[in-house]
């Protein structure tokens, strides 16, 4: 099963710890205020420290952009973060940012408030992260169960759990190497939850191993019933979340494909056609060009298109 997810170690120069790594990322984007999220968003908390462990997490950025100790202090501070106010930014991760990636990010937004200045595609979005190992001892079901329990717990619009580059990606001294790993490697995400949650919507980014959909794109593609008759690969799995919303796992395991072995991950063109017409895609232009995401953002975004 890991054997196909490459191993990537890249750092920025004598660090002892890598800027980038191989590991998995679990998003959540919601179209709604922080004020109706934060009790999905506890629940989602404790779902996600219960299969990684109370120790998995031990520093939290503050209000002054420090990183500072998740000790008892911490943990109240972060809670009432959470609880009080019509919006939130909570971060967490390993006490020393090292080696092994464990990292909880939610961007609560006040959209609707009269005193928010909030772009019309702004949305709430909560993303977790999960080293390789993770994946090879507790194994792909165990993951998989751990994103449906995430799932129950958020009124998503859209979202995907899969392989991802964890760290820094954007970095100015690995971003050329992450680019020419990321078109190499389609099924491997760039992760940037700040500036996706700024300009997606209610739009759907390209497949993952498990894509999650919501209002209105499921609604638009006629359900789940509707979806699954359009989905013919092998392995392919469309499971129904309520009446509105579905998940699709592209087989029983995450696959980063290989452009450069032919492994060009059939089931995930298909879902990307089925989903193209609501896919989010850089328009053409100047703006896809100066992305710090990658130099041809739009490019990779139509990765399993073109």
């Amino acid at each position: 099963m890991s054997s196909s997810i490459p191993r990537i170690r890249l750092y920025l120069g004598e660090e002892a710890s890598p800027a980038v790594r191989d590991g998995l990322e679990l998003c959540f984007y919601m179209p709604h205020p922080h004020e109706a999220l934060k009790s999905g968003v506890r629940r989602a908390l404790g779902v996600y420290l219960h299969a990684v462990g109370e120790n998995a997490l031990g520093s939290y950025l503050d209000r002054d952009g420090e990183w500072q100790p998740l000790d008892a202090r911490g943990w109240e501070l972060t809670r009432r973060d959470l609880h009080d106010g019509v919006e939130a930014r909570i971060h967490l991760t390993e006490e020393a940012r090292g080696d092994e990636r464990f990292d909880f990010h939610y961007l609560g937004k006040a959209l609707g408030h009269p005193e928010a200045f909030r772009g019309p595609d702004d949305v709430s979005a909560l993303a977790v992260s999960l080293p390789t190992e993770f994946l090879e001892t507790q194994g792909p079901g165990r993951v998989r169960s751990l994103a449906l329990d995430m799932a129950w717990a958020l009124p998503f619009s859209s979202g995907h759990a899969g392989l991802s580059f964890l760290g820094e990606p954007l970095a100015s001294s690995v971003r050329d190497e992450v680019e020419r790993l990321a078109l190499r490697h389609p099924a491997i995400d760039v992760p940037y939850l700040d500036g996706r949650a700024r300009t997606l919507g209610t739009r759907v980014l390209g497949p993952s191993w498990m894509t999650f959909l919501g209002p209105p794109v499921l609604t638009e593609l006629g359900g789940a019933e509707a979806l699954r008759a359009r989905l013919r690969s092998p392995g392919t799995l469309v499971q129904d979340l309520g009446s509105d919303r579905a998940i699709v796992t592209l087989g029983p395991a995450p696959q980063a494909g290989d452009t450069e072995q032919g492994q060009t991950l059939p089931a995930y063109r298909e879902l990307a056609r089925v989903l193209e017409p609501w896919l989010f895609q850089t328009p053409p232009g100047p703006s896809a060009e100066q992305s710090p995401f990658i130099h041809d953002r739009r490019s990779w975004q139509r990765r399993f298109l073109d």
